[in-house]
């Protein structure tokens, strides 16, 4: 009886020693993990900062040229702005997916924000901000920091695309189960390569290059950037969400 009992523990030790180092396997994996995560986490916002200080470089080259006109300087600013792009869209895929953190956020000074850091950098060159009906008086339910800063890249493509002094109209757009965001550009600075291979310049077209982080941003909040462009005359940035998350707007404007 007695040797039974004392062989029950050397059964079990094959099993118990495959146990712990399955554990320590997974110990070991999650570890890795979480270093990685952090290396990518890091790297993403060395990336971010480096686009931000590009795209103010590019800005305030893009204005100053409108001080002193040179086109080889606008060129260059523009260049900028495209390289900045660039970076963010590969500290976008460095970050993996987007969290926000939902509040009621009134509109009108979210975008002035947006305006204003756009415009600072961009002085002394300008552009004429017209913002539209509804604006003033409408609440969604989203991120502050996260749509201010899909707002600021759009806004930073508008520019790109236009010149000294050309109007960017921005409009509340609503339907039964979408409430939108439009940016609309006169278009006078537009490149013909920013409409991509898949287009034939003279329509609609998908989302370019240099807006990956605006359109996760949106993906955030269950929505969607799309633009549409047509060569020399203007383009249009659509910033969509659910309707539901427009918690409050003026009831004298129209759904």
């Amino acid at each position: 009886m007695s040797s039974y009992w004392l062989s029950i523990p050397l059964f079990l030790a094959p099993l118990a020693a495959l146990l712990l180092w399955q554990a320590f396997r997974r110990r070991r994996a999650e570890a890795r993990a979480a270093r990685m995560a952090h290396e990518l986490s890091d790297r993403s916002r060395q990336f971010n900062l480096v686009a931000q200080e590009l795209r103010g470089l590019g800005l305030t080259l893009m204005g100053r040229s409108t001080a002193h006109p040179d086109p080889q300087l606008e060129t260059h600013a523009r260049a900028l702005l495209c390289l900045a792009a660039d970076v963010h869209d590969v500290a976008a895929q460095q970050a993996g997916p987007r969290v926000v953190r939902d509040s009621p956020t009134p509109l009108a000074p979210l975008l002035r924000q947006a305006i204003e850091q756009v415009s600072l950098t961009l002085a002394p060159g300008r552009r004429e901000f017209r913002l539209g009906e509804g604006l003033d008086s409408a609440v969604l339910l989203a991120d502050p920091r996260a749509l201010r800063g899909a707002l600021v890249q759009v806004l930073t493509r508008a520019v790109r695309h236009t010149r000294d002094g050309d109007a960017i109209a921005l409009q509340l757009v609503r339907s039964a189960e979408t409430v939108a965001i439009t940016v609309e550009d006169e278009g006078a600075g537009l490149a013909a390569e920013d409409l991509g291979a898949a287009s034939d310049g003279h329509g609609t077209r998908g989302l370019n290059l240099g807006l990956m982080v605006a359109r996760q941003l949106l993906h955030a909040h269950e929505g969607e950037l799309t633009i549409e462009a047509v060569q020399g005359i203007g383009a249009r940035a659509w910033l969509t969400l659910p309707r539901r998350r427009l918690l409050a707007e003026d009831s004298r404007v129209g759904a």
